[in-house]
């Protein structure tokens, strides 16, 4: 049984020079969420920086390199199969800086950058892997899908 949370989406903007806008996080969280057929039972996201992350990377997953988003599932039991009914309940730590220093690599924005750092993070949560190749591919597509219906569209 999970937890009581006051609210399903915590957004916390820990960088100290770097933001992304709140309500363009959260209609992404709940359109990836629901056409993943998933429930938001809590999501804690934090906007960070390379030593946050790496410090978590380090400790919890004892890798020692540079990584762009983090995900640690508080689900009890096994990790939810992807594109299960299963609650979204867990932690994705957004690295800010390794969005500014490689979005020209993507030739894309800052902004949307870090949003899919947003977006990947969720879907792992969701229970898709990308350790394989054709997992990386299912997960890159669906980023790009998400990513274009909500920032494509204005919001209300």
């Amino acid at each position: 049984m999970s937890p009581e949370y006051p609210e399903p989406l915590s957004i916390e903007q820990d960088h100290p020079a770097r933001q992304l806008d709140a309500e363009t996080l959260r209609r992404i969280i709940d359109h990836v969420v629901t056409a993943e057929g998933a429930s938001l039972a809590h999501l804690s996201l934090v906007l960070t920086d390379h030593d946050t992350v790496g410090r978590l990377n380090r400790s919890y997953l004892d890798h020692d390199y540079d990584t762009d988003v983090l995900s640690f599932s508080l689900h009890e039991g096994p990790a939810p199969a992807a594109s299960s009914d299963d609650e979204v309940e867990g932690e994705v730590y957004v690295d800010l800086d390794t969005a500014a220093e490689r979005h020209d690599e993507f030739d894309t924005s800052f902004e949307r950058e870090a949003y899919r750092y947003v977006v990947h993070g969720l879907l792992h949560l969701i229970g898709y892997d990308d350790a394989q190749p054709s997992g990386q591919s299912t997960m890159r597509e669906k980023e790009d899908r998400y990513l274009d219906a909500v920032l494509s569209t204005p919001s209300s």
